[in-house]
């Protein structure tokens, strides 16, 4: 998917993590094109990324096609049992990239969704910030910034990281909606 991008003119910064074992939080997410953009990018840095559904896409006829895409089955019937879903599945892996947009959706949001903080806190995995900026046709990886516990301090790095990059984007307004997890 990246020959598609770089045929366009698009570039990609950044480098692959150095841990085994990361959230990526891929923003803003805008449009299903950054998606794919994302899935050439990770493929470029030797990334296998893996993404949460809900149980119910892992039946037939979808059952095969989302495990290859790197699916993680969660059951989302109970409150809160994705983020120790997916702990578990750190904690049963060597390797393991989780890719989550934490705005939830591709809309404008009042504040992103706190899960993948939770999760990343969870496993005691390092959080990747993932960029993809349509104006200037780059894109990429940033450092990995490991959750201290200080949900507040660790939003405001991961907000400065992504305003150095994306510099007067308007959705980063959401992240002064952040509050306490």
């Amino acid at each position: 998917m990246l020959w598609l991008y770089r045929l366009r003119g698009w570039k990609l910064e950044g480098a692959a993590p150095a841990s085994p074992k990361f959230v990526i939080i891929g923003a803003p997410h805008t449009s299903n094109w950054d998606f794919v953009f994302f899935i050439g990018a990770t493929h470029a840095f030797g990334l296998e990324p893996r993404f949460m559904g809900k149980a119910s896409l892992f039946r037939w006829p979808l059952r095969r096609f989302m495990f290859d895409m790197g699916g993680v089955p969660v059951e989302r019937s109970a409150r809160g049992n994705y983020a120790e879903a997916m702990v578990a599945a750190f904690a049963a892996n060597d390797r393991f990239a989780l890719v989550i947009a934490p705005e939830g959706t591709r809309g404008k949001v009042p504040k992103w969704r706190s899960g993948f903080y939770h999760i990343a806190l969870g496993a005691g995995v390092p959080i990747v910030c993932a960029w993809v900026n349509n104006e200037t046709m780059r894109g990429g990886l940033g450092p990995e910034i490991m959750p201290s516990g200080d949900f507040a301090a660790d939003m405001a790095r991961i907000a400065a990281y992504y305003r150095s990059v994306m510099p007067g984007h308007p959705k980063w307004a959401a992240f002064d909606a952040m509050g306490s997890a």
